[in-house]
């Protein structure tokens, strides 16, 4: 036994002495509010290249030609014309390529893909493509090349394909890569006389993640199952609004055959101009049943999030302004996609939109719980331009309507995009008078404000809706990147959502994914490049989270008050939960001061010795973080401690280094 402690690297408790000791009760004895499986989750939205380019499979960009530019992505050589006539209703234009008129000419294409296209060495590729032949059987050279190789040939790995059909046609070829590329792209060439039209031109890994064609890349959706989240919401986020009606995300537009999805604009393309992208352009490839497939393969509840026909009030303040909002009395159509939604999920195959998802490859349904109506929308006062409440009049009628017809459907209204101010105080009793059973905050402030705002659940009216910390970060004072010192100031931050877990019923930090290359918005929980990607400190708080979240809340004080950087507790913050499953105690404790701390915890309730299973976040390095090149500079160490029996209880002591983050789990 000796020895296997010393294996472990134990920190004795005897080890340290009474004096300065941080002393903590946890009643172990009675078990408090239950902890909602979706209190910890995540939150998908297209920022920085977060579908297209990131956790969407696809590898060619601007693959329908729908761009506003045709040919943006593209460089076309020799004979090549945009048509607009071609078999998808929704997505119709299509390439004409043709011999062009000499031996030596070559006509073709080559495609960049996003920041060009991530290979790996011994990975197999799917090249497809909608294509007709309409003088005779036409033949393409499909090439992966590398136009910065210093070898003699540019391509590495090349296939024939042969278009044998008058009239259009799917075809596929696998191409095997001889390498690792991180910035390749593709090329077609068209080979003899006849020509040949193409439609949805597409490259996918073979290996997705659950090695669907259509599917996602498998070690970021990987990343989010090993999150263990409880609820993910989508799609958005500001783009659910649009900057304008037209540009809104509209789920219908989403499913359905993915050849036939219209392109949408993304907010995201124009919205900083210091981070500009200009073909930053919504596929759809990756919609609405993609979201709902990938909550089921990770186990999360779906939280889809839809328009309640405010555009952008950031960008469209006066919600009087014709053709900017929609008009009560014109709502209607916005409130029938809300009930064909909840059909698609939920309805059976003969229903119209059932059928539509079971036409899909998934006649069970989904079993959408949840609906969120609006995203960061608000009301009005006098003093900030009287217009009244343009969104909760918008929100009841969407909540008479669902409620009738759906009356088991938990809905989920919101305080708008501030965590206090005039629009939260004016919007958080209105959801309490609309009975809505959540509501939305959001909340991206510095390091002060997580310091100072560890109660702030503790004195949240129990009787109203129950909250959903929907989007939150800790943004550094004039750093906002995915340091350390962020990443545990949300840790500490946490404690207050357990700790209340009789009112806070869900959590997701913001924003999920963002590509190296073409990142707008930080700090973000996964990062990667074409081929790598890294998980930070912040993802690593969370996991630690979801993986040891309890079943019910204990009771934890400091001189019964709760541990929340109060007076006296020199930047303590802790919870405690019990884990009904597993028969365990979990102790989350976060110290956010300059100093190591010890700590002495009584396990009221609970007598003997036994080891503590530990596992911490802890580094010296404020601002450093994970990269691409050191995806695990920081990552949480397990380890163990001993608890000893006192007089009357089990004692846990222990240090905890400056500004760390530790979970104890001891079994009761």
């Amino acid at each position: 036994m000796k020895k296997k402690l010393l294996a472990m690297t134990i920190v004795m408790g005897s080890a340290l002495t009474a004096m300065g000791q941080m002393t903590m009760e946890v009643n172990t004895k009675k078990l408090g509010a239950p902890i909602q499986s979706t209190m910890y989750g995540i939150f998908f939205e297209d920022i920085n290249y977060a579908a297209d380019g990131g956790l969407y499979g696809e590898l060619v960009k601007n693959r329908s030609f729908e761009f506003p530019q045709s040919l943006m992505g593209w460089q076309a050589f020799g004979r090549v014309e945009v048509k607009n006539d071609g078999p998808f209703e929704r997505c119709p234009h299509y390439v004409m390529l043709s011999a062009p008129g000499h031996n030596d000419r070559r006509t073709g294409l080559v495609n960049e893909g996003y920041f060009g296209i991530g290979v790996e060495k011994g990975e197999q590729y799917r090249f497809s493509v909608w294509a007709k032949a309409p003088q005779g059987v036409a033949t393409l050279r499909i090439q992966l090349i590398d136009e910065s190789s210093m070898d003699e040939r540019q391509e590495f790995v090349e296939q024939e394909l042969s278009i044998t059909a008058g009239d259009w046609k799917k075809y596929s070829v696998v191409l095997t890569s001889p390498q690792t590329n991180k910035h390749a792209k593709l090329r077609i060439f068209l080979k003899g006389d006849n020509s040949v039209a193409l439609e949805h031109i597409s490259l996918f890994p073979v290996n997705t993640f659950k090695h669907r064609e259509n599917g996602l890349r498998r070690d970021l959706a990987q990343a989010l199952a090993d999150l263990h989240p409880g609820i993910f919401r989508f799609p958005g986020g500001c783009i659910v609004e649009g900057v304008d009606l037209a540009t809104r995300y509209q789920w219908k537009n989403s499913v359905g055959p993915v050849e036939n999805r219209p392109l949408n604009q993304n907010r995201w393309e124009y919205t900083f101009d210091f981070r500009y992208f200009p073909d930053y352009y919504q596929s759809y490839g990756l919609g609405f049943f993609e979201f709902f497939q990938l909550a089921e393969d990770i186990g999360a509840e779906p939280l889809p999030v839809i328009s309640c026909g405010l555009s952008c009030q950031f960008q469209n303040p006066d919600p009087t302004k014709p053709g900017v909002h929609v008009a009560l009395d014109d709502l209607e159509p916005y409130i029938q996609d809300a009930l064909d939604l909840v059909e698609f999920a939920n309805g059976d195959v003969t229903t119209k939109w059932g059928k539509v998802r079971a036409d899909m490859g998934h006649p069970a349904p989904f079993n959408l719980k949840f609906l969120a109506v609006g995203n960061e929308q608000w009301d009005y006062d006098e003093a900030h331009g009287g217009y009244g409440p343009v969104f909760t009049e918008r929100l009841k009628k969407f909540s008479d309507a669902l409620r009738k017809k759906y009356p088991d459907l938990k809905l989920i209204g919101t305080t708008g995009p501030n965590s206090e101010g005039w629009d939260f105080d004016l919007l958080q009793p209105r959801m309490k008078e609309l009975k809505v059973d959540l509501y939305d905050e959001h909340y991206y402030r510095d390091e002060q404000w997580f310091l100072s705002h560890g109660l702030r659940y503790d004195s949240y009216d129990r009787k109203g809706p129950k909250v959903f910390a929907g989007e939150y970060a800790c943004h550094g004072k004039g750093k906002k990147w995915n340091h350390y010192e962020a990443a545990i100031l949300e840790a500490a931050h946490m404690t207050g959502f357990e700790r209340n877990a009789d009112i806070v019923h869900m959590t997701t930090p913001a924003p999920l994914f963002a590509h190296v290359d073409g990142w707008q918005w930080r700090p973000d929980q996964i990062w990667y490049d074409n081929t790598q990607m890294f998980k930070t400190v912040s993802y690593y708080v969370q996991q630690m989270y979801a993986t040891n979240k309890g079943t019910n809340v204990l009771q934890l004080t400091m001189n019964k008050k709760p541990v929340a950087n109060q007076e006296g507790q020199n930047g303590l913050f802790a919870s405690a939960a019990f884990d009904s499953n597993t028969g365990e105690v979990i102790i989350k404790v976060a110290n956010t001061s300059g100093s190591p701390q010890q700590l002495h915890f009584n396990l009221l309730g609970m007598k003997g010795d036994r080891i503590a299973e530990t596992l911490t976040l802890s580094h010296d390095g404020m601002d450093d973080e994970n990269s691409i090149c050191k995806p695990e500079l920081i990552t949480p160490v397990k380890g163990a401690t001993i608890v000893k029996e006192d007089k009357k209880s089990s004692v846990l002591t222990d240090e905890l280094p400056a500004m760390s983050f530790r979970i104890y789990r001891i079994k009761k």
